[in-house]
């Protein structure tokens, strides 16, 4: 898809062999650093997106219908909790939420796309453009890459746009959760009363009035930094409080 222009309303043609290509075209690493080690020990030593207690994996059933086909690494998750059996009954006919071993028994091919995309997600404008990707902002207090955005590799977010191009192209329904999305973005922030950081479709970093939809270029001071990750005190304070070990570099990327 053109950046700028939504699918029509054609009908889904996505097929579980798609993804062996998306996945092929998706394999890029946020960055060079391993993000996992600055969050892991404020969950229980597991990075926070490898922990069904934290973020639960929701993909097109054809894409674990695929997976299947290649491993045994996904189950059919099993809701534990009222918040939990909500995710699955809100979930549409054609989606269903998974569950996989652990961080410890990661096949880096068999990742879902919604594993490889995290903590981010295709902001899409209210003139239906997609401009770039925005973070999961429920977990910006766990997830220390969202309080670094600087270092996120633009090989990343290339591959990021292109699959997610290529979803909306097989599956419009996709494309119209993203625009919905994007708004519930913009009210949440403006409630806030904060601007909406995004990495642009090269990786740039760009600042949403939440309030207009305006974009503007941004500048080193507005990446956001959130506690815990806005200081080495503050870091430091909260992984002693969840029984975990500093990494031995602290907040620095390593």
């Amino acid at each position: 898809m053109t950046a700028g222009k939504s699918p029509g309303k054609s009908k889904v043609t996505l097929k579980a062999d798609d993804f062996g290509g998306l996945y092929k075209g998706f394999n890029a690493p946020i960055s060079r650093f391993d993000c996992g080690r600055k969050c892991a020990p404020l969950n229980g030593g597991e990075p926070v997106c490898c922990s069904t207690q934290n973020a639960v994996p929701v993909v097109h059933k054809v894409e674990f219908e695929f997976l299947k086909t290649r491993t045994d690494l996904w189950s059919k998750f099993k809701p534990y909790d009222y918040a939990t059996r909500q995710i699955v009954e809100e979930l549409t006919s054609d989606c269903t939420a998974i569950h996989c071993k652990g961080a410890r028994f990661c096949e880096r091919d068999n990742r879902t796309i919604a594993c490889r995309g995290f903590p981010f997600y295709p902001y899409i404008t209210r003139q239906r453009q997609f401009v770039g990707i925005g973070t999961y902002w429920v977990f910006e207090d766990r997830c220390w890459v969202m309080s670094n955005l600087q270092v996120v590799d633009a090989k990343f977010v290339k591959e990021f746009v292109a699959t997610y191009e290529a979803l909306f192209v097989k599956d419009p329904s996709e494309f119209t959760t993203y625009v919905d999305f994007s708004a519930s973005a913009r009210r949440v922030f403006s409630r806030w009363k904060r601007d909406i950081a995004l990495l642009g479709r090269k990786g740039e970093l760009l600042v949403v009035d939440p309030k207009t939809g305006d974009i503007r270029p941004g500048k080193t001071r507005d990446y956001p930094k959130v506690a815990p990750f806005d200081s080495e005190k503050s870091y430091r304070e909260a992984v002693k409080e969840a029984g975990g070990e500093v990494p031995s570099n602290g907040l620095r990327a390593a």
